[in-house]
């Protein structure tokens, strides 16, 4: 799923952010519709994902690195990963 969210301007770009919500999908899906969800965002942009599935750890910043975008946070919080990616 993903929702457009309206950045609100506080210390941030105004560029709209997208949240990727993929708690629960198994690998590899999570880094499946991370890239589809890189190949659909212009340069500059960031996605935000949250999966829970502990691969993602490794698949996510794996796929960052080979797709030459930038991981610019990652964070776990309990079983729930995040990643904040910026398009390049």
């Amino acid at each position: 799923m993903v929702l457009r969210l309206d950045g609100d301007g506080a210390g941030r770009d105004n560029r709209a952010m997208d949240r990727l919500d993929l708690r629960g999908l198994k690998c590899p899906l999570p880094a499946l519709k991370t890239k589809k969800a890189l190949a659909g965002l212009a340069a500059g942009s960031v996605v935000e994902i949250a999966c829970t599935d502990p691969m993602a750890a490794i698949d996510i910043p794996h796929l960052v690195a080979e797709s030459g975008d930038a991981l610019e946070a990652s964070d776990r919080a309990g079983d729930v990963l995040t990643f904040r990616i910026r398009k390049r």
